[in-house]
């Protein structure tokens, strides 16, 4: 099954999903990216998301090689640009920053894009991306040069939401950003929510167990987990727990 298949058909059961994003700068250290894919693998994790705002290495291509060579969770490119591409993952979030006004990444990289990932056998998962303010200027604020929407501003959030979804994009994500200060608020998540149909992925700020689960009971089909794992890998076993709890009672209903 499709990655994309495998979340709308999760999404539409009531069941949520856990990816962790794998950030190539933060994990030069083959080692320490081990550890890492040890920790998810041990946990059943969904999902490994590959990308950041900002790529100064060269390690993207190793980074899903080595997930892929250990595991055999699917690998979701999260790109921040069109050069991050790498053809040996399984799939890629198309992200269009809807959010935002900048036009390059509402479409300009894409047309740049979209010969290349023609050429691979990527599974293309087109994406709403919706920036949310997390109370400081995030690394992907700073780097697409747009500003987020404001925490309070619930329909605004909805509303971006409902047109992505209008406009064909298969999934939306809502993201408070990299190291964010606050996470998303339950209620942002219930707005959107109930303004779609689609899969509603949310990352940035979930650094404990609690936080997760809030979010799910909000509205989120899947949650992202990241920098927090550098401070705090048992967090992921903590939220890994909690989804199981949940999938295993909407599996009994």
């Amino acid at each position: 099954m499709s990655v994309l298949n495998a979340l709308t058909a999760a999404s539409r059961s009531g069941k949520k999903s856990i990816a962790v994003l794998v950030d190539p700068d933060k994990v030069e250290d083959p080692a320490k990216l081990r550890q890492l894919i040890n920790l998810a693998n041990e946990n059943c994790i969904d999902y490994f998301f590959v990308g950041g705002s900002l790529i100064t290495t060269t390690n993207l291509a190793n980074v899903v090689k080595t997930i892929k060579e250990n595991v055999t969770i699917p690998v979701v490119l999260f790109p921040g640009n069109s050069m991050q591409i790498e053809p040996t993952a399984d799939a890629l979030l198309f992200l269009s920053l809807i959010s935002g006004r900048n036009p390059e990444l509402l479409i300009g990289q894409h047309v740049i894009a979209a010969p290349i990932i023609r050429n691979t056998r990527l599974e293309v998962i087109p994406t709403g991306y919706i920036l949310i303010n997390s109370g400081r200027t995030t690394s992907v604020a700073y780097i697409s040069n747009t500003t987020p929407i404001p925490d309070d501003k619930y329909s605004l959030a909805a509303c971006t939401a409902m047109a992505g979804e209008m406009l064909g994009l298969r999934s939306i994500y809502i993201d408070a950003g990299s190291g964010a200060e606050r996470e998303i608020s339950a209620r942002m998540i219930a707005t959107v929510r109930k303004a779609i149909t689609v899969p509603l992925m949310v990352g940035g700020g979930i650094n404990t167990s609690q936080k997760a689960i809030t979010a799910l009971e909000a509205g989120a089909d899947m949650i992202i987990v990241g920098n927090a794992l550098e401070k705090n890998p048992k967090l992921l076993t903590e939220i890994a727990d909690k989804i199981y709890e949940w999938n295993h009672k909407v599996g009994k209903t």
